[in-house]
């Protein structure tokens, strides 16, 4: 009997364990954004007309509590809690809670950025968004409230092969708390409490490098189940993603963190931009995943950039190289492993440049001009074609493997998903003209790469699927984009 309930135990938590690796998605969705400095009405209004419709599955938003207001209004600040009242600049309590049910009835998940290793760094007369104070160098935040007693003892963080340092030390001189604290944890729990209250389907958990893994797991645990009133299934959990930053060689790695969630793989992005940009062949990711040293792919949250590799990695790809982040962008969503999440940023020309805002240092939305793209000083990668029709791409050929892998030797790369889609690159300086297996059915397909299926015809390039399941595939050097990808709900109907 005793055996019994021992094993039912274990049972019960590696299920738990599961779960807090699964995104919740919506049947018929997939692929996650991350609307980087967005308001939430706008990202109400975005779920419903665009995500929604478009099959994306989540949007990872900007960090929901209240934060130090920091002179010419800096992105980072965000990530300097001052409080944890839901209150910034991108909207209220009301407007967080209003956006997360709309999003939840388009089919999108909310997932919120939570910044919880440390407070703010020191800074005088420091304010909040929402109107909280602080004596920074007191270590006193009344709109928490913490005291000295819930922070580590300042010291700076200048050893990454000594995982106490790393964990105990201030990161850029943020202030850091100590989660071994029970009050400290409580107060950690009762704010995820209070978002999954709201129906967010999960969190990032900021700097989760910066903090043991032992008291993310127990402050993990104890929060409650996803809110069943936003359409998730009794028992769910909360899908957790933990930034830890590992390229190797450092002190604490992330096999420390992908048994009780999952991790963002930095190296992802690495080796896809060390491809395109000529550093590695294409060839080589005949066996992407976990045979490059990444973690397995439930435990992986991945992408080619984030808001930080953006402005400090010169060697990853951002919107900045255009047609090589398309073709990055489009091979994750075209390949199975990992949990991909899409970047859509605003322009920058600087490490610190503010997300767009008026002269008083409102955010100031993206507007939407009639080709989807968007202006006001907004890139929205996720609006461009090339981008939204992969995430489209994605929802066509789920459930199914890479199959039929063909290459040149080189650059030149190509594969199917089962026979629901198919997909290749040309990273060479020459033409791709190639007749390949597809796996697809007969028939005529529409590359969504180049334009669209409407009116049962294809506005870019088009694709014949001969009785054999063969097609003449062609991508050439000077083409706009290196990518082409047909797949099965993007087929022309035979009216003949």
């Amino acid at each position: 009997m005793n055996m019994m309930r021992v094993l039912l135990c274990a049972l019960a938590i590696l299920s738990a364990v599961a779960a807090q690796k699964d995104p919740h998605y919506v049947p018929g969705h997939d692929g996650m954004v991350h609307l980087f400095e967005w308001k939430w009405n706008k990202i109400a209004e975005e779920c419903k007309t665009f995500l929604g419709p478009m099959g994306f599955g989540g949007v990872q938003i900007s960090p929901l509590q209240e934060n130090v207001i920091v002179e010419n209004r800096p992105w980072w600040e965000r990530y300097q809690p001052i409080s944890y009242k839901l209150e910034t600049r991108s909207g209220t309590a009301k407007e967080f809670n209003d956006m997360v049910r709309t999003c939840n009835n388009a089919g999108v998940r909310i997932y919120v950025d939570v910044v919880f290793n440390h407070m703010t760094g020191n800074q005088k007369n420091a304010k909040g968004t929402g109107g909280s104070t602080a004596d920074t160098g007191n270590l006193s935040y009344p709109g928490v409230p913490y005291s000295g007693f819930d922070f580590h003892y300042p010291c700076s963080i200048n050893n990454y092969q000594d995982p106490g340092n790393v964990r105990n030390c201030e990161l850029s001189g943020l202030h850091d708390l100590d989660q071994s604290k029970e009050y400290v944890r409580e107060k950690m729990v009762d704010f995820l409490n209070k978002i999954v209250d709201a129906g967010v389907a999960g969190y990032r958990v900021d700097a989760a490098k910066h903090m043991w893994p032992e008291d993310l797991k127990v402050i993990y645990s104890r929060v409650k189940n996803l809110n069943p009133k936003h359409n998730f299934r009794s028992g769910a959990r909360p899908y957790v993603f933990q930034e830890v930053i590992d390229y190797g060689g450092e002190g604490v790695s992330k096999y420390e963190y992908n048994s009780f969630g999952a991790v963002t793989e930095f190296r992802y992005g690495v080796e896809i931009s060390n491809a395109l940009n000529g550093k590695n062949s294409l060839k080589w990711f005949s066996n992407w995943g976990e045979a490059w040293g990444l973690l397995p792919s439930q435990d992986a949250l991945v992408f080619i950039d984030n808001h930080d590799t953006q402005r400090s990695h010169s060697e990853i790809l951002t919107h900045k190289s255009m047609k090589k982040y398309k073709m990055a962008v489009g091979f994750m969503l075209a390949h199975p492993y990992g949990t991909p999440r899409i970047m859509s940023s605003f322009a920058f020309d600087n490490f610190d440049a503010n997300p767009p805002q008026d002269s008083i240092g409102n955010l100031i939305s993206p507007t939407i001009n009639s080709d989807n793209t968007c202006n006001n000083g907004w890139i929205c990668e996720h609006r461009w074609r090339q981008i939204y029709n992969m995430v489209r791409f994605r929802n066509a050929a789920n459930n199914t493997d890479v199959n039929n892998w063909w290459d040149n030797g080189q650059n030149q790369i190509a594969f199917s998903r089962g026979n629901a889609g198919f997909f290749a690159i040309n990273g060479d300086e020459y033409d791709f003209k190639k007749d390949l297996f597809t796996s697809l059915e007969p028939g005529t397909y529409c590359d969504v790469i180049s334009g669209n299926l409407e009116d049962n015809k294809c506005t870019g390039k088009t694709v014949t699927v001969d009785q054999n399941g063969k097609a003449f595939i062609e991508i050439l050097k000077h083409e706009e984009d290196g990518v082409l990808a047909i797949h099965r709900q993007a087929k022309v109907e035979c009216r003949c």
